[in-house]
């Protein structure tokens, strides 16, 4: 069975600023219109919402990032006209607070509701695990990587064959070395104030600036080095405070406090991810809890950079320990440390070995396209059960 020639998806997420699902939302929508059916995404808005226009996507713009209840039933009500009004096939919701007003707009209309588990939930109370419980509530659950996956089936009891993985891809046309020019490169190393014959290793942590990326543990491990006389690295810090200036500040406090204003720097959003993995020598994750998937270690394996990821959740099965990168406790920064001293120190032609064999299992594994046909997959199976 294909998807029927009137096909209509509509994509729920809170908003479309930068992260993981929301560049999922743009890759199903753009996917969908290429594959002849309409796209909508009913969304807040962000700065990634000209990308989905352009690729001939919808906007439907409304306060579902939400979690008032007054607002979230208005949601519903708004989600029920737009799915009458545009015939909608299938209801794709992409986070829990959204997802109720997505699942009471579906039942009303009787659309079927697809959701996808991009994060790993956690539940202290019945209370929480009911509200996570509503991403199970549909006709399928699509897990962004087998560790999500089982994190649902152990968590919600959910029938094993509701439940299917599809790991997140990446666009290997956008994260190719070979499509990127040199003056690209040179744009961000000036606006990051690198020097142009900088020879130190470059490091990028490349993620939203919130503690559970793990930043202040990177801070002590370079002040370890720097202690131990090293001056080989520099560390940047690139990424979005997305409002929380105060986490900011106190990076930039601990930066000072411990000598590193020239070691580790925080250069902010950077809006060319290519560009920045090809300008550094390795790239880092040290969560401190476990993602769900982590592209943030898949872009840079497909742009040649070895990468040091903490060893837990979704990454142990993107990252290839001593093959593609090292896996290193979370949250220790002698480890971290020692693994990114090691990756120092093995030089370049050790580097690009490991980066290309990143890059090679990339490929093989987690392109947008296998993403994207997977998940088309899906939509028609959920549309054939209905049938």
């Amino acid at each position: 069975m294909a998807l029927p020639s009137d096909f209509t998806l509509l994509q729920v997420i809170p908003e479309l600023e930068t992260g993981g699902a929301e560049q999922s939302t743009i890759d199903i929508a753009q996917a969908v219109v290429r594959a002849g059916g309409t796209s909508l995404v009913a969304t807040r808005g962000g700065r990634m919402t000209a990308r989905l226009i352009s690729d001939g996507a919808r906007l439907a713009q409304m306060p579902v990032q939400t979690k008032n209840p007054l607002v979230m039933l208005g949601n519903a009500a708004r989600l029920v006209a737009l799915i009458r009004q545009e015939k909608v096939s299938i209801v794709h919701a992409r986070s829990r607070a959204p997802a109720f007003s997505a699942l009471w707009a579906a039942h009303a209309t009787r659309t079927p509701f697809v959701a996808t588990y991009h994060g790993v939930y956690k539940a202290q109370s019945g209370l929480k695990r009911w509200y996570n419980a509503v991403m199970t509530r549909g006709d399928l659950v699509i897990a962004n990587s087998d560790y999500t996956r089982d994190h649902v089936l152990a968590e919600h009891g959910v029938d094993p064959g509701k439940v299917v993985t599809i790991p997140r891809g990446v666009d290997f046309d956008r994260f190719n070395p070979s499509f990127v020019t040199p003056n690209r490169i040179e744009a961000l190393r000036a606006g990051w104030g690198l020097p142009p014959n900088d020879p130190r290793v470059k490091i990028l942590l490349a993620g939203r600036l919130t503690r559970i990326k793990g930043h202040l543990t990177i801070i002590e491990a370079a002040r370890r080095m720097a202690a131990e006389g090293r001056s080989d690295f520099v560390i940047l810090f690139a990424g979005d405070d997305q409002g929380r200036t105060g986490y900011a500040d106190e990076l930039q406090q601990a930066i000072t406090e411990a000598g590193l204003q020239e070691a580790v720097r925080i250069v902010g959003h950077c809006d060319d991810m290519p560009a920045a993995y090809l300008l550094a020598d390795l790239a880092l994750l040290p969560t401190t809890v476990p993602e769900s998937f982590g592209r943030a270690a898949v872009e840079p394996q497909a742009m040649c950079r070895p990468v040091i990821a903490s060893n837990h959740g979704g990454v142990t099965e993107t990252v290839v320990d001593g093959l593609t990168g090292w896996l290193v406790p979370p949250g220790e920064p002698e480890a971290w440390a020692a693994a990114i001293a090691r990756a120092v120190d093995i030089g370049p032609g050790k580097r690009m070995e490991m980066g290309h064999a990143g890059q090679k299992r990339a490929r093989q594994l987690y392109s947008a396209e296998a993403m994207c046909a997977a998940t088309l997959a899906a939509y028609e199976r959920v549309l054939e059960g209905r049938a």
